[in-house]
C-alpha cells in the first residue's frame, strides 16, 4: 500500500485506483488492433478515506457526468500509444482534479449599485425611449 500525496494534508492510496486497459478507437493501423493502450481509472470518491467530506462533494460536483451514480469517478486516456504514458495521464488528470476540489471557492460579497451608476442607467432609459418615441408616426 503506497500513500499517494496529493497536498501536503491530503493523500491517497494507490490501491484505490482501479486500473483496466482496453483497445483504443480511431487510426492507427495494425498496431491499434493488437495493443490494449487505453486506460480507464476508477476511484471510488465516496468510499476513499484520505479525502475531507466537503473534498469529497466539491470533487462530485466538478467530475460532473465522469461520476457514476455510486460515486465511482470514471477517466479515459487513449491519446497516446504508449500504455504507460496513457496510465501517467490519467492519473495526472486525477489528480489535477483532487487538487481542484481542496480549493474552497470565495463566497460572493454581494455589492449595490452606486447612485451615480442608477442615474446613469436611468438617463439612458429616458434617452433611448425619447429616440423610439420619436420614429412613431408622424400626426399633423
Amino acid at each position: 500500500m503506497v500513500a499517494i500525496p496529493i497536498t501536503r494534508s491530503i493523500a491517497i492510496d494507490d490501491s484505490e485506483l482501479i486500473e483496466t486497459t482496453t483497445r483504443a478507437g480511431g487510426p492507427g493501423g495494425q498496431h491499434v488492433n493488437t495493443t490494449d493502450s487505453a486506460v480507464i481509472l476508477r476511484f471510488d470518491v465516496g468510499a476513499s478515506p484520505g479525502l475531507p467530506m466537503a473534498v469529497k462533494h466539491r470533487l462530485a460536483d466538478l467530475a460532473g457526468s465522469r461520476l457514476t451514480r455510486d460515486g465511482v469517478l470514471v477517466l479515459r486516456s487513449e491519446g497516446s500509444r504508449s500504455q504507460l504514458l496513457n496510465r501517467q495521464e490519467v492519473r495526472e488528470r486525477l489528480f489535477a482534479l483532487i487538487k481542484e476540489a481542496t480549493i474552497v471557492p470565495k463566497k460572493r460579497r454581494p455589492t449595490k449599485p452606486t447612485r451615480a451608476s442608477q442615474t446613469r442607467r436611468v438617463d439612458g432609459k429616458v434617452r433611448r425611449s425619447a429616440v423610439k418615441a420619436g420614429r412613431g408616426k408622424v400626426r399633423d
